[in-house]
C-alpha cells in the first residue's frame, strides 16, 4: 500500500501556479526525499498534504483514504516537523510535548506515557522541566521532533529538521530518523543538505516549477546524467581566476568557483582533463589538487534544474 498518493495536485495563487498537476506516490516504510530549490513548490505541496492549505484541484490519499474527506483521520496519522520551530519558549519541554500531543486527543495516563516516551526518544528525557529558551539550537530541533511524534503518526513530514545546528546534533537527528523508520513510520524528508538525503533516503523526487521532474533511488537518478562528469581543481585563490578560458574548452558545460575549488562540469565522452590543466598552467593558476568526481545528487540536481538547491 502507498502511504501517500497524490494525483493531479494543483495549487494556484491568482495567476501563479505554485504546484502544477503533480502526481506522486510514497510507499509505506520509505524515507522519501523531497527536494526542490526555494520557490519550486515543495513547501506548498507539504502544506496541502498536512491540510494547512486548500488544493486548487487534485486528490491526496493517506493510507488509502482521501484527506479532504477524512480530515480527522489524516491529522491523527500525520506528524509535521516544520522548518520554523513550533515550540513555546514559556513552557517547559514536557509541557510543550504534552500540549501538542493533547491536540490529537491524548489524555490522562496515555498522554503522560507518550509525552515521556517522545522526550526519551529525542534524548531530552532528563530535560522535562527545562525551558527551550535555555536550549541549544540542536536541542530545540529535537524538541520540535518530539512534539510531532508523540501521537505516533504513520506518516512524518520533516521539513529541514537539521537547519542551523551543529554536526553532532545533525547526526543525532539523522539517526533518529532512521530509528523512527525502523519502528514503522513512513517519512517524507526535505533538506538543503544533499549529503543527508544521500545517507538516509530510499527514494527521492526532485520538484521544480511545481512539477516532479525526476524520481527514483539515488542510483537511478544518477543514471540520468551519465553523460556528465565533474572535475574539481583546488587552487590558491589570489587574483582573478581563469574561469572564462576554461568555459571555452571542448566538452565543458559550466564552471564555478567555491571555497578554493574550481568545479568544472563536462561531457563524459570528451577526454579534456589534460587541456583543462594546461589552460590553468597557461593562466598561471597555482594548482593544489585535481579530482574527478563521480556523479552525486548535487550534480543531478544542478543538471536537471540549472540552479543550486539553496538558490
Amino acid at each position: 500500500m502507498n502511504a501517500l498518493e497524490i494525483r493531479g495536485l494543483t495549487k494556484k495563487f491568482g495567476d501563479f501556479v505554485a504546484v502544477d498537476n503533480m502526481n506522486l506516490n510514497v510507499r509505506e516504510g520509505e524515507i522519501f526525499g523531497f527536494l526542490g530549490a526555494n520557490g519550486a513548490g515543495k513547501s506548498t505541496t507539504i502544506n496541502m498534504i498536512s491540510s494547512l492549505l486548500r488544493t486548487t484541484k487534485g486528490e491526496i490519499d493517506l493510507l488509502g483514504k482521501n484527506i479532504a474527506k477524512n480530515i480527522k483521520f489524516a491529522k491523527m496519522n500525520i506528524g509535521i516537523v516544520p522548518q520554523d520551530l513550533a515550540i513555546y519558549e514559556n513552557m517547559n519541554a514536557y509541557e510543550n510535548v504534552s500540549f501538542f500531543a493533547g491536540l490529537y486527543g491524548l489524555r490522562g495516563a496515555l498522554l503522560k506515557e507518550r509525552t515521556e516516551e517522545a522526550l526519551d526518544f529525542v534524548g531530552l528525557g532528563d530535560k522535562q522541566k527545562s525551558f527551550p529558551k535555555n536550549f541549544s539550537g540542536g536541542m530545540k530541533r529535537r524538541l520540535n521532533i518530539a512534539c510531532a511524534i508523540a501521537h505516533r503518526p504513520k506518516l512524518i513530514i520533516m521539513d529541514e529538521p537539521t537547519v542551523g545546528i551543529d554536526p553532532q546534533s545533525r547526526n543525532y537527528i539523522l539517526q533518529s530518523v532512521k530509528k523512527l523508520n525502523q519502528m514503522g513510520s513512513t517519512i517524507i524528508y526535505t533538506s538543503h543538505y544533499m549529503e543527508e538525503v544521500e545517507e538516509i533516503c530510499t527514494r527521492i523526487a526532485i520538484v521544480d516549477h511545481g512539477k516532479i521532474i525526476a524520481e527514483g533511488t539515488k542510483e537511478q537518478l544518477k543514471t540520468i546524467i551519465t553523460d556528465t562528469k565533474e572535475i574539481w581543481v583546488g587552487v590558491k585563490a589570489e587574483g582573478e581566476l581563469p574561469l572564462d578560458s576554461l568555459k571555452q574548452i571542448q566538452g565543458v558545460t559550466s564552471v564555478r568557483f567555491e571555497e578554493g575549488v574550481i568545479k568544472i562540469h563536462s561531457k563524459t565522452e570528451v577526454n579534456n582533463l589534460n587541456r583543462i590543466i594546461q589552460q590553468l598552467i597557461r593562466d598561471q593558476a597555482e594548482i593544489r589538487s585535481v579530482e574527478e568526481q563521480a556523479p552525486n545528487l548535487e550534480t543531478v540536481f544542478l543538471t536537471l534544474t540549472g540552479r543550486n538547491l539553496r538558490d
